[in-house]
C-alpha cells in the first residue's frame, strides 16, 4: 500500500494547515504549521547538488508546539541551521514523518503543495527587491481573492527571479467580527473533528461554547446573547453597532466569534483548503437550520453561500502561496473586533464586560497562535507559551481569563526584521495616544513613548520599509468627514481612525520625518480603506528632505462601495488640488502630498477600488522604483507620476 492510500485510509488528516513559511534569513528559518497528531518531523533542505537534513531530535530542539484540541497540534519551528545557506538562489524543503514504517513528505501530505509538482521552496536575499503586500481578507466578500492572484503569478514565473521576497499583511487577515452564516456552519461542524475543549462562557443565555455551538437560532443576532448589565447598552453601541455605519460600511456583527473553538476553526477554514472536505454545506440545509423564513435573510445567507464555495475553491492557491513566501502580519481591528480599542469610552464598555472582554481576548489568543508568534518568536517567553496551553486545556477557568488579561497588557507586538532595507511592523492598537479631553474621542494610533522608540529604531538606516495598518496620508475629504462626525461626539459611525484624527500623535508622527537622523528613504506599506492609492511626499521648504512614498494596497478580498468612492475620489480632487487653501487646515500642510495615477484611471481618479495584492519594486538603494496592484482577476495597474 502507497503511503498516499494510507493516508486516505486513516479518517482524519496527518496535516490541517501549512506549512507557512514565516522568516528567512541566512542564519534563521521559521515554520508554522497544524497537525491531527502530535508528530516527531525531519527537515529535509536541498539546493543544487548539496542536501541537508535535521533529524527529528535535532529539529526538536528548535521546536515549539502547542496542542489546541485532541487533533489540532501546532508548531513553530525556530531553526538556526548552524550551516552557511545559499543566497539568490532556490532551496527546496521538505517535511518527513514516519507512517506505518513509511517517509511521507509534503507532497504526499498535500500533493499541491509545490509548484510543478516539486517540492516547496525559498529563497535567501541580501536585499529586499520586490515586496507583496495587502490588508482586510473577508471570506464571503464577493470580490476576489488577491492571494490566489498572486500565487498564480508567482506559478507563470516560477523560474524568474522575481518572486516576492515578503509578503505584508497590513491587517484583517481575519474577520472575527464579520462572519457569514455559512461560514459559521462550517466552523461549527469543524470543531468537534479538531477535538476543542469545551469553554464556559460568562453569559445569562449560553452557559458554554458546546451550547453556543449547538444552537442555530442565535445565528445572526448574537448580539442577544450579552447580559442585561447596567452597561449593556453601552456595549452593545460599541461591540454589535456595525450595521448603524451607513456612510462607509455594513458590519453584520451578528455572528461575531466569541468562543476560543471558533476562534481556532476560522483561521484554519480561512489559510488552508484541507478543514472544507470534511465540510458539508447545503443552501436548503442552511435555510432549515436557521430558519431563513424573509426573502432578505434567505437572499443574503445564498449571496454568502456562492461566495464561499468560490473562496474555499481558491484555497489550494493560498496554501502554496504562503508555502513559499515568507509572511509578516500584524492585526488591525477586524481580527479582534471592530474598532478595536477606538477610544477610551469604547474600551470602557468593552473591557468591563466579563463577555465582551472574554470575546476580545479569545481573538487576541487567536492572533497568537496563528498569526503574532511566527513574526517574533523572541518576543514570547517560555512561562506565557506554557499559561496559553494551560489556557488551552481548561478554557473559560482562572487560567484563561489570566492569560486573557495579560494578553491585554502586553506591548510587543510591533516588531524588525533584519532585512535589507530594515522592515519595521507598527503595533497601531494597543499603544495608543488616548485623549484626555474627553473620553469619547479617537485615541492616536500610537502614544507618544511609542513613537519616540520608533524615531530611534530608524536612526542611522539609509532606508527603511514602515508598515502600518492605517494610513499615514489618507484621503483628505474622508479625514474631514471623520473630523465632523467625531466632533459630533459620533467617531463610530465612521471608523474614525486615521493618523490625523488625533493632534497629539499626528504631530509626533510629523516631527520624526523631519529629525536630522531619520533614513533618506521612507516606504510606508498601509491597507485597511478597502481600495489602494499611492502617494508621493516631500517636506516643503526643505530640499534635502528625505523621500517618502506611501502605498496603500486594500483590500485582498474586499472592496468599497464602488459609487461612493468614485464620488469622494473626484470631490477630493476638486477641494482639495495643490493650490486649495482647505489644505492649510489639514495638519500635514508643511508637506507636499502629490498622488501618483493608475494606469486604468479615468481622467480625475486616484484611487483603484479592486481586491487584489500590492506589488513594490526597489532598487539596489531601497528605492521605490515601481509601484503595481495585481487585481485578482490577474490585471496589473501600475501607479505612475503625471
Amino acid at each position: 500500500m502507497t503511503a498516499q492510500n494510507q493516508l486516505k485510509s486513516s479518517q482524519r488528516p496527518l496535516l490541517w494547515a501549512g506549512p507557512l513559511l514565516r522568516r528567512t534569513e541566512a542564519d534563521r528559518l521559521i515554520f508554522w504549521l497544524c497537525t491531527s497528531e502530535e508528530l516527531d518531523m525531519e527537515l529535509v533542505l536541498g539546493a543544487q547538488n548539496k542536501r541537508w537534513t535535521f533529524s527529528a531530535a535535532q529539529l526538536k530542539r528548535s521546536r515549539e508546539m502547542l496542542k489546541l484540541g485532541d487533533h489540532c497540534y501546532v508548531y513553530l519551528f525556530d531553526l538556526k541551521p548552524g550551516i552557511e545557506l545559499p543566497l539568490n538562489q532556490k532551496i527546496s524543503y521538505d517535511f518527513l514523518v514516519d507512517v506505518n514504517s513509511l517517509k511521507v513528505g509534503l507532497a504526499d501530505l498535500c500533493p499541491k503543495i509545490g509548484y510543478n509538482h516539486a517540492r516547496p521552496f525559498f529563497q535567501i536575499h541580501n536585499r529586499v527587491k520586490k515586496i507583496a503586500h495587502g490588508s482586510c481578507r473577508k471570506p464571503h466578500s464577493p470580490a476576489g481573492d488577491g492571494l490566489v492572484a498572486l500565487d498564480r503569478l508567482i506559478e507563470n514565473h516560477v523560474n524568474a527571479a522575481d518572486i516576492p521576497d515578503v509578503l505584508i499583511m497590513s491587517g484583517d487577515q481575519v474577520y472575527v467580527d464579520d462572519v457569514a452564516g455559512p461560514m459559521l456552519d462550517a466552523i461549527h461542524q469543524f470543531i468537534p473533528l479538531l477535538g476543542l475543549r469545551d469553554e464556559p462562557l460568562p453569559s445569562d443565555q449560553i452557559q458554554t461554547a458546546a451550547d453556543l455551538h449547538g444552537e442555530h437560532e442565535y445565528y445572526y443576532k448574537r448580539e442577544t446573547l450579552l447580559p442585561a448589565t447596567e452597561n449593556r447598552a453601552k456595549v452593545l453601541k460599541t461591540f454589535f453597532k456595525g450595521i448603524k455605519k451607513p456612510i462607509f460600511t455594513t458590519t453584520h456583527g451578528g455572528n461575531h466569534l466569541m468562543s476560543m473553538a471558533e476562534i481556532i476553526a476560522m483561521y484554519l477554514l480561512c489559510w488552508s483548503p484541507i478543514p472544507w472536505r470534511f465540510i458539508q454545506l447545503s443552501k436548503d440545509e442552511f435555510h432549515g437550520k436557521v430558519k431563513c423564513k424573509d426573502k432578505k435573510r434567505k437572499a443574503q445567507a445564498d449571496a454568502e453561500f456562492d461566495a464561499l464555495v468560490a473562496f474555499s475553491q481558491g484555497l489550494p492557491h493560498v496554501q502554496r502561496l504562503l508555502a513559499h513566501v515568507p509572511s509578516a502580519m500584524i492585526f488591525d481591528d477586524h481580527d479582534i473586533t471592530d474598532d478595536w480599542n477606538l477610544s477610551i469610552a469604547w474600551e470602557k464598555a468593552a473591557y468591563e464586560n466579563p463577555f465582551a472582554k472574554r470575546i476580545i481576548g479569545n481573538a487576541l489568543l487567536g492572533y497568537f497562535i496563528f498569526q503574532g508568534w511566527g513574526n517574533s518568536p523572541e518576543h514570547f517567553n517560555g512561562e506565557f507559551k506554557f499559561r496559553v496551553q494551560s489556557s488551552l486545556n481548561k478554557p473559560g477557568t482562572d487560567i484563561h481569563q489570566e492569560t486573557i488579561d495579560e494578553l491585554l497588557g502586553f506591548r510587543d507586538w510591533d516588531y524588525s526584521w533584519p532585512t535589507s532595507p530594515g522592515l519595521l511592523v507598527l503595533d497601531t492598537r494597543t499603544n495608543r495616544w488616548r485623549s484626555e479631553r474627553n473620553e469619547k474621542l479617537p485615541s492616536g494610533l500610537m502614544d507618544w513613548e511609542s513613537i519616540t522608540d520608533l524615531q530611534q529604531q530608524l536612526k542611522g538606516r539609509e532606508a527603511v520599509i514602515l508598515v502600518t495598518p492605517a494610513p499615514v496620508f489618507g484621503v483628505k475629504l474622508i479625514e474631514a468627514i471623520q473630523r465632523i462626525f467625531t466632533a459630533l461626539g459620533q467617531p463610530l459611525m465612521v471608523d474614525a481612525e486615521n493618523w490625523m484624527a488625533h493632534g497629539g500623535s499626528a504631530y509626533a508622527l510629523m516631527n520624526l520625518f523631519y529629525h536630522s537622523k531619520t533614513p533618506t528613504c521612507f516606504s510606508l506599506l498601509s491597507g485597511d480603506v478597502h481600495y489602494s492609492f499611492v502617494y508621493k511626499v516631500k517636506l516643503r521648504g526643505q530640499d534635502n528632505g528625505p523621500d517618502i512614498w506611501q502605498f496603500t494596497s486594500s483590500g485582498l478580498k474586499n472592496e468599497f462601495p464602488a459609487k461612493l468612492l468614485d464620488f469622494f475620489d473626484r470631490l477630493n480632487r476638486w477641494l482639495y488640488s495643490p493650490y486649495s487653501p482647505l489644505n492649510w487646515f489639514t495638519k500635514r500642510k508643511d508637506m507636499k502630498v502629490t498622488p501618483l495615477k493608475p494606469s486604468s484611471a479615468d481622467h480625475g481618479e486616484r484611487l483603484l477600488n479592486k481586491a487584489g495584492v500590492g506589488l513594490l519594486s526597489l532598487n539596489e538603494e531601497g528605492k521605490p522604483v515601481r509601484f503595481q496592484h495585481l487585481g485578482h482577476d490577474g490585471s496589473l495597474t501600475s501607479f505612475d507620476e503625471e
